[in-house]
């Protein structure tokens, strides 16, 4: 029997198609096959980097395959960004996400990619609270103080932050923002020349991470006085959050693992099960605490609607403080 032309198109057309999702779920079966590239726009020895390292290690262990971690910084993470989002949606090319990549779909206007369309979300791994800090001779000792003397004084407080649009910077600004108060942030090229001149003087205090900043707290060199977290530091246990004066205030660097878009289901799901089962280990839990953080553990979508709440909530800031990028 002859196929009428159309009948064999859509015949040959509906094979094809199965034969594609077969080979697909065949792959997925047999994930990872060959090393997986883990991308990092961040520096060898930063946080992102220390935490893509330690969850690399994990999923190598666990699923018999290197994971290997490429670090390709520049333009606030956007190139590493980039590079993924072209990658073939294989799960052998995964991109360190951040709230560096909430903040840019807001603050780059000509990126070349749509963060929360290119890039599936696999799972979160750890959220990182900022502190805002003083020098000891600074006349405030609390932080409803600070705020206090900040009004009294608009325009003469200069906190400093990493470069404009970091999470620290923008933490600054949500604080702005939600309170009113008139408060200067002077972008450095990163935290450590901020704590610099807040220790000799030369600005009033530093908005940085919790790792970053405990050396001199412990010191007695900077005075925390509050974490922007939605809960206390587990190493700064002592210190108030900013929503304990500021209701609804929080302010996190957050890191999770993303993957092309078209990625198998099955490729993320499974990725997401180590991922939690190593957030799951104390070890793990206890390496990220003493970095500063807590784990952030769930499932593909959790993940997915926790970066759109993060880049709606940044999207209304950015526009608020209209920052523009350097």
């Amino acid at each position: 029997m002859t196929l009428p032309r159309r009948h064999f198109l859509q015949l040959a057309t509906s094979i094809a198609a199965a034969l594609f999702v077969l080979s697909r779920t065949t792959a997925a079966q047999s994930y990872p096959a060959r090393p997986v590239h883990l991308i990092v726009g961040a520096v060898p020895g930063s946080s992102p980097d220390v935490i893509a390292r330690l969850m690399a290690q994990w999923l190598s262990e666990r699923l018999g395959q290197t994971f290997v971690v490429e670090n390709r910084n520049g333009a606030s993470g956007n190139l590493a960004t980039e590079a993924v989002v072209r990658a073939q949606p294989d799960g052998y090319t995964l991109l360190l996400a951040s709230a560096e990549h909430a903040i840019n779909a807001t603050l780059y206007d000509n990126l070349n990619f749509n963060f929360i369309r290119d890039i599936v979300p696999i799972a979160g791994i750890a959220r990182f609270p900022m502190v805002i800090t003083v020098p000891s001779s600074f006349p405030a000792n609390t932080f409803p103080e600070f705020i206090a003397y900040a009004r009294a004084k608009p325009g003469k407080i200069n906190l400093g932050t990493p470069g404009i649009g970091s999470p620290q910077h923008v933490a600054g600004e949500l604080f702005k923002m939600m309170t009113g108060v008139n408060i200067v942030l002077i972008d450095y090229r990163g935290g450590p020349p901020a704590i610099s001149d807040a220790l000799s003087g030369e600005i009033q205090g530093v908005i940085g991470t919790v790792l970053l900043t405990i050396e001199h707290i412990r010191s007695g060199g900077l005075r925390a006085l509050a974490t922007t977290g939605t809960t206390r530091s587990e190493l700064l246990s002592e210190i108030p959050t900013v929503s304990e004066f500021v209701p609804g205030f929080e302010a996190s660097q957050w890191i999770g693992i993303g993957a092309p878009k078209n990625t198998a289901v099955e490729i993320v799901d499974r990725l997401n099960h180590e991922i939690n089962s190593g957030l799951a280990e104390a070890s793990t839990k206890t390496r990220i605490v003493d970095l500063g953080g807590t784990v952030l553990p769930g499932s593909p979508a959790e993940f997915g609607q926790y970066i759109a709440d993060e880049t709606a909530k940044w999207a209304k800031v950015i526009k608020f403080a209209d920052i523009k990028p350097d």
